[in-house]
């Protein structure tokens, strides 16, 4: 009997060893990150890595995240399940960062909720000591670089005289001194001379006040747009480029006929003052003279060996660009808040602008002043109709606001406008070709009729009829008083001219042409927003 017992004992403690042993649970896999320090140091604006991370779980990745200093930063991405994930780690200080420690925390968590966290603190260097501004004033009669780690100064006229070049850093900032008529701080390249201000999206040039209290690295001005204006000259590039004037050279308005430098025009229409692109002009238009102010740009006699590319000008006293002769092609320009005019051109340049913007500025948004005209084109001088130098624009855009008129040319004006979209213009603004108010002078009447000026593929956003927008305005009794021509011939030119608008252009509700704005993204006007309705 005994020895029954003990069998079933034994039996019974053999049956508990091997149930225990089947419920045993499966071994728990932790997860490892390997491959982070745990701390390192660079200097101000330097940049950690890349440091190569590796996450190992064998029980398949659930999360991982990258905080600095508490915020999420980086989130990697990973197939479902992943039992390993490599990560490429790199940071790049900023400014603000100079001087600190910060904090990188890793993360992982697997499928049954095991985490591991690795720290790594990252210490900044100091920043330098900026660097005092530097004043540039009088001529500059050897190369010079102006680099973007200080701000320069203009002292009033500043020139790049014939044979030397002025190159300009990305990301330089340049700042002009207050000053009226011969006080005025101005850039001037004159003929022969050369500059090369190759800013960029990421860094651009920018031309400002000494009011501004932008600083080295910074963009966004610390200016009031809505009431500034008109705080210092602005810039002037000068060529070798035909003109048509008086004579084949000219001093450029503002400049005293004692300045030589100032001189603009000749015979080369291939002339190449350099390269002005991912430049950003502002608070210019210093007053010369009693109703003659600088603009934010000025061209005279620039050729076509020159490229202007990705410019703004914003809050001239005067125009935006004003250009005298010559052969420059301009692209990817913005004009923004000018006192006067968007893009006036004179002396027959023969150029294209492509890719333009416009916005207008008005009281009635807040503005202390109103703009002018978006367009003022004028003629060639002394041109008695054989003198066939044509400009055109394609591919614009241009918000009026408180503009008077769409466009205005003058004087015989022989210009080619295409694919361009208005909009947000006073209603009843119009086309003119007149020539200021001379209703006898067919000169705009006939360029318009011989397609030597061109409107085609316009578009305006407005309530009025197409044909109430260009309206051939000569008077056919005066000008056949006038010239050698009838006034049914006239009068017959007229009502073809006005048909011929209407049938190449178009009243839109939603534009089908216009400029590109995306590729201005890096301009201050988008970063103000001011392109968000275009």
């Amino acid at each position: 009997m005994k020895k029954i017992n003990l069998l079933a004992l034994l039996a019974l403690i053999s049956g508990f060893i091997f149930t225990a042993c089947d419920d045993d649970p499966e071994p728990n896999n932790l997860v490892t990150i390997e491959g982070i320090p745990a701390t390192a140091e660079i200097e101000n604006l330097g940049t950690l890595g890349p440091v190569n991370a590796t996450i190992t779980a064998e029980d398949g990745l659930a999360s991982v995240t990258v905080t600095k200093d508490g915020d999420t930063y980086l989130e990697p991405e990973f197939e479902a399940n992943a039992t390993s994930l490599s990560i490429e780690f790199s940071y790049t200080a900023t400014e603000a960062d100079a001087d600190q420690n910060i904090v990188f925390e890793f993360t992982a968590t697997d499928a049954d909720g095991d985490s591991e966290t690795v720290t790594h603190v990252l210490s900044v260097g100091e920043a330098p000591a900026q660097l005092p501004n530097e004043v540039l004033s009088g001529l500059i009669q050897e190369d010079l670089t102006l680099t973007s780690d200080r701000i320069w100064e203009l002292a009033g006229r500043v020139i790049v005289t014939a044979g030397n070049t002025l190159t300009i850093e990305p990301g330089t900032i340049i700042k002009g001194r207050p000053g009226d008529a011969a006080a005025a701080s101005v850039l001037i390249v004159a003929r022969g001379g050369d500059i090369q201000a190759n800013g960029t999206a990421e860094a651009p040039i920018v031309f400002t006040s000494t009011a501004d209290e932008i600083g080295v690295g910074e963009f966004e001005s610390s200016l009031d747009l809505t009431t500034q204006r008109g705080l210092w000259g602005g810039v002037l590039i000068l060529g070798n480029a035909p003109i048509s004037a008086e004579a084949a050279e000219a001093q450029i308005e503002g400049i005293p006929v004692t300045v030589t430098e100032g001189l603009y025009g000749g015979d080369a229409a291939d002339d190449n003052s350099g390269v002005f692109e991912y430049v950003s002009i502002r608070f210019t238009g210093a007053e010369l003279g009693p109703g003659n102010e600088l603009q934010g740009l000025t061209l005279g006699g620039v050729g076509s060996g020159t490229t202007i590319n990705h410019v703004e000008s914003i809050n001239s006293s005067d125009d935006g660009v004003e250009i005298f002769g010559g052969t420059v092609n301009i692209s990817n320009f913005i004009v923004w808040a000018q006192d006067d005019d968007g893009y006036d051109t004179d002396q027959g340049w023969s150029g294209t602008i492509d890719n333009f913007v416009y916005i207008g500025a008005d009281e009635a948004n807040g503005y202390a002043w109103d703009g002018d005209h978006g367009m003022e084109l004028d003629g060639s001088e002394g041109d008695d109709g054989s003198t066939n130098l044509v400009g055109k624009f394609i591919n614009g855009s241009l918000r009026g606001l408180s503009s008077s008129d769409y466009a205005d040319l003058r004087d015989g004006a022989k210009y080619d406008i295409q694919n361009t979209y208005f909009f947000d213009f006073a209603e009843g603004s119009d086309i003119e070709i007149d020539a200021d108010d001379n209703d006898d002078d067919p000169r705009g009447s006939d360029n318009y009729a011989n397609d030597i000026t061109k409107f085609i593929g316009l578009e305006f956003n407005t309530t009025n009829a197409i044909g109430d927008i260009f309206v051939d305005q000569l008077d056919a009794a005066a000008a056949a008083a006038a010239n050698d021509r009838t006034e049914t011939e006239f009068a017959a030119q007229i009502t073809a001219n006005n048909a011929k608008f209407i049938s190449n252009n178009a009243v839109v509700s939603e534009p089908t042409v216009g400029a590109d704005v995306s590729v201005l993204a890096w301009s201050y006007a988008a970063a103000q927003g001011q392109l968000d309705s275009f």
